[in-house]
């Protein structure tokens, strides 16, 4: 199947590099940029020299270092996916949701599992901004299995449960989500070309899976049609995060090229 595009960030947005395979493969990765502070982060940010166009940041480094972690990365040309997976009252997840889009992220999280109404506020809270951010619904996290699903009441199957909640956020507006590589291709299915899928759980071949259930090489994530793949401790654990990080955009760019 054809794999759609993701958008251009914006330091190579119209440029001619985008069409270079390994520059697209840049555009479509995302580091999980875990860390207990600021400065392990942006050593992390200076060892990874380059290779990738986004950073993620999560709940650790954002409840470590606050929001001008945001503002930090994107001053030094990074798009940053803010990913808090906002789950509240639909007022106070819109709330966050316009907070999250005034600190500059371009992609946020929230859980689609917050029903109908918060998704919808979540939605027109970003209606007027000329740039909103992203958002995507959290469908079932990747550490979660059918048994883990069944402790919290959950009677379906992870792929069922995924594609209950991808529906229902299609209805209240939104084109984004995340979900494992085993849904992805589901997912792409409903969403059509136009729909940002952003798939965690990626592992490169001998990898360690660490607390991950549904996982997935790069080529297979891109092959089943991911908009954007987040790597984390494949990269940010290993003795050269660089080099690893190159070893991914060049599996990435031969499914690309």
């Amino acid at each position: 199947m054809t794999t759609p595009s993701a958008p251009d960030s914006p330091a190579t947005k119209g440029s001619s590099s985008a069409t270079d395979p390994v520059e697209r493969a840049r555009q479509r990765l995302i580091v999980a940029l875990d860390a207990s502070s600021k400065a392990l982060a942006l050593q992390m940010v200076d060892r990874l020299q380059g290779t990738c166009h986004w950073m993620k940041v999560g709940l650790e480094l954002f409840t470590a270092a606050g929001p001008g972690i945001v503002g930090e990365l994107a001053s030094r040309g990074y798009s940053v996916f803010l990913d808090l997976k906002f789950h509240d009252i639909p007022n106070t997840v819109a709330g966050a949701v316009r907070s999250g889009a005034s600190l500059g992220a371009r992609l946020m999280t929230l859980h689609a599992l917050g029903g109908p109404a918060m998704l919808t506020a979540a939605h027109e809270a970003l209606a007027g901004m000329s740039h909103p951010p992203e958002l995507l619904a959290v469908t079932v996290l990747t550490s979660m299995d059918a048994a883990q699903l069944k402790a919290i009441g959950v009677e379906s199957p992870p792929a069922a449960q995924v594609e209950r909640l991808a529906r229902m956020g299609i209805e209240a507006g939104l084109r984004g989500f995340v979900c494992s590589p085993e849904e992805v291709g589901t997912l792409r299915g409903l969403t059509g070309p136009d729909g940002v899928l952003v798939i965690p759980g990626i592992r490169p071949a001998g990898a360690a899976v660490g607390d991950q259930k549904r996982i997935s090489t790069p080529a297979h994530a891109l092959r089943s049609g991911a908009s954007y793949l987040v790597v984390g401790r494949p990269l940010t654990q290993s003795p050269d995060p660089a080099s690893a990080a190159n070893a991914i955009l060049r599996e990435m760019a031969q499914q690309n090229g």
